[in-house]
């Protein structure tokens, strides 16, 4: 993996030296727990969820819990906190966001000594009678990737964790506290699986298939649930998740992090966090603020999460709380539909340099299939908004390869950055700086639980011409670039999203860098054509369909067919999502 040489080489102490906040425990009559964030300690840093899990955990007396990131170079995994090896602690919980970390945590427990199937870390338990101990750890999977798609890292994992941590993530530790004489792994992985939600262990479901080798159903041992319901917590706490730790060598270096709601209610066709976080829910402003007011009097920088989804209102006074703090505002992308005249004067008195603006798709034909719910004139608004208030840096952000793009959609993608372009060059001429423009541009990757799941990938080389087209056409523009992730890397991250636990044995051939990822596959005798290339029957089993979203599959394969036809769909109602009865089970 790729690391960023301002953060390489930084020690366990020197990081834990540099950070404020977060917990400082003894290992002594404890229960060590190790938390795995399969990517740098840059990156896991700068993620909400992961923070929030450690702080969860460290919250009971018995518990010692420490961080674990993807090691820089050839050294060796080590806790953050005591510079343990994983395999130093009887639990390891993994925090598991991106597909593409997916090979990082087999390579993590493969450096520590620690066999990377879960049928291989049999053996004796701990002195307490637990039927696990350091060096064969209980290993359990959770965050968003897990509960789109947990199968390809099923044999990896003793026990999934659907949903979200807080409901169950205390439950789960108490049972684990117990002494537990006489009860082997797989018994105990069983009582976990009845006794609380969202509990999934891989091993006691065996999976099925057709004769021509396609996946046909998971088949539990008797007495397990067909599916396991994904855990949601349901109300807002008195304060909002926010940044328990704050750190220089994050990526979002000392950025005091705050969400504002969960899951979003536009129905983005292509956006897999829309329908796995709901129902959506929006935290009051009042929550909101509590949290903003937890951070450290040397944090003079917020970041809020969540932007696309909150309410005007909410906005404007999150906006007067932070300007009459004097605290600056950062945030990764911006709905060109909720720029408020107090957001736009906290920008411009943050000293914002930098901003982006999510269209998506190229065209306004293009957004009406993705139902993204925002014109051209909207994002021509935004932008010069944007660049009246400071912005010098503004990041466009597309995706090619949506369900029926075509030539025109990319002729017309064109078209707007060029008109956003002579939108903001007056604004620029007259402060004396023009504005930089940049496009990313990603190859769209079909989500397990959304309504284009049934859609396949774009082929690679049709992938590679769009890229070509559009940096050709827009060549020669002064003070504009183009970015895009090659279309091979995405391809490997489609196999990962929608595959079963097939392509997970065939990241075993990866740790040793013996092999790419086409060779793995064919090892396994596995085509990643099969997976991604192919349009998903209406009534195909799919290997994510273990987890129980609450969305009723039909729903999904109709607004598949709106989106194919150009239709949109309004956004859902946070306030009525439980019982309106379109999208989920009742």
């Amino acid at each position: 993996m790729n690391q960023d040489p301002r953060f390489a080489g930084r020690t366990g102490p020197e990081l834990l030296a540099a950070e404020t906040g977060g917990w400082k425990k003894k290992w002594k009559d404890k229960l060590p727990v190790g938390l795995i964030f399969p990517s740098s300690y840059r990156v896991g840093m700068s993620n909400l969820g992961f923070q929030l899990v450690h702080d969860l955990l460290n919250r009971n007396p018995d518990i010692v819990a420490e961080r674990i990131f993807f090691p820089d170079g050839n050294d060796q995994p080590r806790s953050v906190e005591s510079n343990r090896s994983p395999a130093d602690f009887p639990i390891l919980f993994c925090s598991i966001s991106f597909e593409q970390d997916y090979p990082n945590l087999l390579k993590l427990l493969a450096m520590a000594g620690i066999p990377p199937l879960a049928a291989d870390r049999t053996g004796d338990g701990d002195d307490q009678g637990r039927p696990f101990a350091a060096g064969r750890p209980l290993v359990i999977g959770g965050g968003v990737a897990c509960f789109m798609n947990p199968e390809p890292l099923a044999p990896f994992i003793d026990l999934f964790v659907l949903g979200e941590a807080e409901p169950v993530l205390g439950l789960l530790i108490e049972k684990l506290l117990r002494p537990l004489q006489g009860v082997g792994r797989l018994e105990l992985l069983r009582q976990l699986a009845l006794d609380l939600p969202g509990c999934y262990p891989p091993a006691l479901y065996r999976i099925g298939y057709d004769r021509k080798g396609g996946f046909a159903g998971h088949i539990p041992e008797p007495g397990l649930d067909a599916r396991i319901r994904r855990v949601t917590l349901d109300a807002c706490p008195d304060k909002a998740g926010h940044s328990r730790i704050l750190t220089p060598n994050a990526e979002f270096a000392d950025l005091y992090m705050t969400e504002l709601g969960r899951g979003c209610s536009r129905g983005c066709r292509f956006c897999a966090a829309g329908f796995v976080y709901r129902p959506p829910r929006l935290w009051p402003a009042g929550a909101i603020i509590s949290a903003l007011e937890q951070r450290p009097a040397t944090a003079n920088r917020v970041g809020l999460l969540g932007m696309e989804m909150a309410r005007p209102e909410d906005l404007a006074l999150i906006a007067e709380n932070l300007l009459a703090s004097g605290c600056a505002l950062s945030f990764s992308s911006l709905r060109a539909d909720v720029i408020s005249p107090q957001l736009l004067e906290l920008l411009a008195k943050s000293r914002l340099k930098s901003a982006a603006i999510a269209p998506d798709g190229g065209s306004e034909r293009l957004r009406r299939v993705i139902n993204k719910g925002i014109t051209a004139d909207e994002v021509l608004a935004a932008a010069e908004s944007l660049v009246k208030a400071g912005i010098i840096n503004l990041k466009l952000y597309f995706m090619i390869g949506l369900p029926t793009e075509t030539e025109e959609d990319l002729e017309e993608l064109v078209a707007l950055c060029l008109a956003i372009k002579q939108r903001i060059l007056g604004h620029g001429r007259a402060r004396g700086r023009l504005s930089n423009m940049s496009l990313s541009v990603n190859s769209f990757i079909p989500k397990p639980w959304t309504p284009f799941q049934y859609h396949p990938f774009a082929r690679v080389s049709v992938l590679k011409n769009k890229i070509k087209f559009l940096r050709k056409r827009l060549a020669n523009e002064p003070n504009l670039t183009i970015s895009a992730e090659r279309p091979e890397r995405t391809l490997l991250q489609a196999v990962l999203a929608r595959g079963d636990r097939r392509v997970g044995r065939a990241m075993l051939h990866l740790p040793g860098g013996t092999c790419t990822w086409q060779q793995a596959l064919k090892r396994e005798r596995l085509l990643a054509a099969e997976y991604v290339y192919r349009t998903r029957d209406r009534d195909e089993p799919l290997p994510w369909e273990i987890v129980d979203q609450g969305i009723d599959r039909n729903y999904l394969w109709r607004e598949y067919q709106r989106g194919l036809a150009g239709k949109t769909t309004p956004p859902c109602n946070p306030e009525k999502c439980r019982r309106c009865g379109v999208c989920h089970d009742q």
